[in-house]
């Protein structure tokens, strides 16, 4: 069984254990058309990694939000080189699916009538360095937002379409 805490939560400080200093990383998002959208933010907990993504400039609703395992964003093709899901496992696609979820996988982003969204949510599926789901690896890895909503269960990424954003993570 896996070990999985993962919430979403708004305006929520968590305290981490650890008195030393804790490894952080960021990443600027952008839009197919290369213009910056927001920032995500990632902190290193004793347990996990807790993530904070604000943007603005998208459609309205909720939208899938993903670790990709390739830190490239090309937005002329799509995104699509920052290829699958962190520790894609095949079948495994999302927070509901009982063979899954998969390190990549994380809880939609709301996005409010004024084109801003914002989440915060913890997972203790990937660390910053370290394991073999480290997001600061030799070949980078990448928040990717999706068109539409993750269902959490449809194979392959929970039925969320096409790529919207991309930002690499440093």
């Amino acid at each position: 069984m896996k070990n999985l805490l993962l919430a979403t939560v708004m305006s929520v400080a968590l305290p981490f254990a650890s008195a030393q200093a804790a490894e952080k990383a960021a990443a600027t998002l952008i839009g197919i058309d290369g213009s910056e959208i927001g920032k995500a933010h990632l902190k290193q907990g004793p347990h996990g990694v807790l993530i904070h993504v604000k943007v603005s400039g998208l459609t309205p609703g909720k939208h899938g939000l993903h670790l990709h395992s390739h830190g490239v964003c090309e937005g002329h093709e799509g995104f699509k080189t920052a290829k699958g899901h962190v520790g894609k496992v095949e079948g495994a696609h999302g927070l509901m699916n009982p063979k899954g979820p998969e390190p990549g996988d994380l809880p939609n982003i709301y996005v409010g009538a004024d084109g801003t969204g914002e989440m915060e949510a913890f997972t203790s599926l990937v660390t910053l360095k370290g394991n073999e789901n480290n997001l600061l690896d030799a070949d980078g890895s990448t928040f990717i937002i999706h068109e539409k909503p993750d269902d959490h269960i449809t194979q392959p990424i929970g039925g969320a379409g096409a790529r919207v954003a991309c930002g690499i993570i440093k």
